[in-house]
C-alpha cells in the first residue's frame, strides 16, 4: 500500500468525545425537562401509585427513544464515541428501560386495584380488555421482557449473534406498540395538542435517525462506491488480507483505524455482517482489511473470489488520530489487532513508537509492512515475543521501552485479555486517561 498524504489535525485539547457526550447527555436532560413540564401541566391523579405509574411510563418511553438514538449508527457520533461505547451505553439503557416499564406497569395495577374492588391480576384484565391501548401496551412489557432475558450475559453467550439480533429485532415491534398504546392512552398526550406534537417529533426524529443510519445511508454509499474484491492474499497460514475498490473511494469518508461490518455477496455468505479494521490507511483508490481465520466468516475470506461484489456498512469508530491531544504516540498491538494500528501508524504525524505484542516471530503478521512503515516514517518498532507469563508488557518494562509514555498518546489493539492488561499497566504507570485510546471490536458484531 503506497502512503499518501493525510488531512490529520494538530493535536487539541479539546476532546470530541467529551463533546459528544455532553451533548447526549443535555439533549436527554431537556426532553426529560419538557415531559415533566407536560406531565405536570395534565394534573396529578389523587392515587400515588397511578402518579407514579404514569410517570415511569412516560420516562421509559424517553429511553426508548434515547436508545433508539445510540443505535442509530449517526457518523457524527459515531466518530466521537465508538460504536463499542454506544452498544454498552445502549445495553445499560436497554435495561433501565425494562425495570421504568415494569414500573410503569405495577404501579398502575396496584393504583387502579386500590380504587376498584378488583385484586390486581383481575384489574390488569380488566384494563387491557376496556381501555385502549393497554393490550398493546402489555404485549410490547412481553417482548421487552423476552428480549431482555436473551441479552443478559449468561443467555447472550449461548447464543449466535444471528439469533440474538433476530429476537432483538422485535424490539422495533414494542416501539411502535408502545407509542400507539400512549398517544392513544396517556392523559399527558390526550389533553394537550402541544404534548402530542411534541412527542410526534421527538419519535419521528429517533425513528429518522434509525432509518438514516441504519439504512438509508449504507444503501446509498454501497450503490455510490460499487466496492468489489480485487485480490485476496494470504498473509500466513490463519491470515488473509482482502483488497477492494471501487468508484469515487476518495469521497468515502474513512479514516484509518476504522473498521466496517463486511458482506461478500457470494451465495452462501452475503447474510453474513463481520468487522473487520482496515489495515492500511484509506488511500482514496483502494481498501484493505486483513483478518486472522476465527470463524467461520472469516475463514471463509481466504475462498472470496476476485470480481466478489461487497457491500460494506460504515466506516464506523473511534479508533482514529481524530482523539489526539498529545503531539507524539505510543501504537500497542497484540496479535491480528496490528491492522488497524498498522493503518494509524501510516497516518499519524509526530515521532511514534510501535509495540508489537505476539506469541514467536512467525505471529507477527504485516511485520515487514510495520518495519518498512517505521522506518520511512521515522518510528522505532519494538518486536515483543515469547509466552504470556511473565508479562513483558507490565509497567516497568513499558517504561523501559518508552521512558516518556506519560507524554503520549496510546493507542490500544488485541485480544481482550491482552488489553486488560495493558490497561491496567497504563493506569499503574499514571497515563492520563484521555491519552489512552481502545475500542473493543467484539461489540461492533
Amino acid at each position: 500500500m503506497t502512503t499518501v498524504p493525510s488531512v490529520q489535525p494538530p493535536p487539541t485539547a479539546i476532546r470530541p468525545r467529551v463533546v459528544a457526550r455532553t451533548g447526549l447527555y443535555a439533549v436527554l436532560a431537556a426532553n426529560a425537562a419538557v415531559v415533566a413540564y407536560f406531565f405536570g401541566r395534565a394534573g396529578f391523579a389523587s392515587n400515588a401509585l397511578i402518579v407514579l405509574g404514569r410517570l415511569t411510563g412516560l420516562y421509559g418511553a424517553l429511553l426508548m427513544v434515547f436508545q433508539l438514538l445510540l443505535v442509530a449508527r449517526l457518523p457524527w457520533l459515531d466518530r466521537r464515541i465508538g460504536m463499542d461505547r454506544l452498544t454498552s451505553w445502549h445495553r445499560r439503557v436497554g435495561f433501565g428501560i425494562l425495570w421504568t416499564l415494569l414500573a410503569h406497569a405495577v404501579f398502575l395495577t396496584f393504583g387502579y386495584a386500590e380504587s376498584s374492588s378488583l385484586d390486581p391480576v383481575n384489574q390488569l384484565v380488566d384494563l387491557a380488555e376496556t381501555v385502549e391501548g393497554v393490550l398493546r401496551a402489555v404485549v410490547a412489557l412481553g417482548i421487552i421482557l423476552v428480549v431482555g432475558a436473551v441479552s443478559g450475559r449468561l443467555a447472550r453467550r449461548r447464543l449466535s449473534y444471528e439469533t440474538w439480533h433476530f429476537i432483538h429485532l422485535y424490539t422495533y415491534v414494542a416501539v411502535v406498540l408502545a407509542f400507539t398504546h400512549q398517544v392513544a392512552a396517556g392523559t399527558t398526550f390526550t389533553s394537550s395538542s402541544a404534548a402530542r406534537t411534541y412527542w410526534y417529533a421527538v419519535w419521528g426524529v429517533a425513528l429518522a435517525s434509525v432509518f438514516v443510519g441504519r439504512l438509508a445511508l449504507p444503501l446509498w454509499r454501497n450503490w455510490r462506491h460499487r466496492l468489489r474484491v480485487t485480490a485476496v492474499v494470504p498473509e500466513s497460514d490463519n491470515v488473509v488480507s482482502v483488497y477492494m475498490t471501487g468508484r469515487d473511494l476518495d469521497r468515502l469518508p474513512a479514516r484509518a483505524g476504522q473498521f466496517f461490518l463486511w458482506r461478500f455477496l457470494t451465495r452462501d455468505r452475503w447474510w453474513q455482517a463481520n468487522p473487520f479494521s482496515l489495515s492500511a490507511a484509506p488511500d482514496g483508490r483502494t481498501l484493505r482489511l486483513t483478518a486472522k481465520a476465527a470463524g467461520d466468516g472469516s475463514a471463509a475470506l481466504r475462498h472470496v473470489k476476485v470480481g466478489t461484489r461487497v457491500f460494506a456498512e460504515g466506516p464506523y469508530g473511534a479508533f482514529t488520530a481524530m482523539h489526539r491531544i498529545r503531539p507524539e504516540a505510543l501504537l500497542i498491538a497484540g496479535g491480528v489487532g496490528v491492522t488497524p494500528i498498522r493503518a494509524l501508524l501510516e497516518e499519524l504525524h509526530g515521532h511514534a513508537v510501535v509495540i508489537y505484542r505476539v506469541a514467536s516471530d512467525r505471529d507477527a503478521v504485516l511485520y515487514d509492512e510495520l518495519r518498512e512503515l517505521a522506518h520511512a516514517k521515522g518510528a522505532e518498532l519494538h518486536l515483543v515475543t515469547g509466552p504470556v507469563s511473565p508479562d513483558k508488557l507490565a509497567p516497568g518494562e513499558l517504561l523501559k521501552l518508552v521512558p516518556d509514555i506519560t507524554d503520549r498518546d496510546v493507542f490500544l489493539c488485541g485480544p481482550p485479555p491482552m488489553m486488560n492488561a495493558v490497561l491496567g499497566s497504563l493506569r499503574e504507570l499514571d497515563v492520563p486517561k484521555p491519552q489512552i485510546h481502545f475500542e473493543r471490536f467484539s461489540l461492533a458484531g
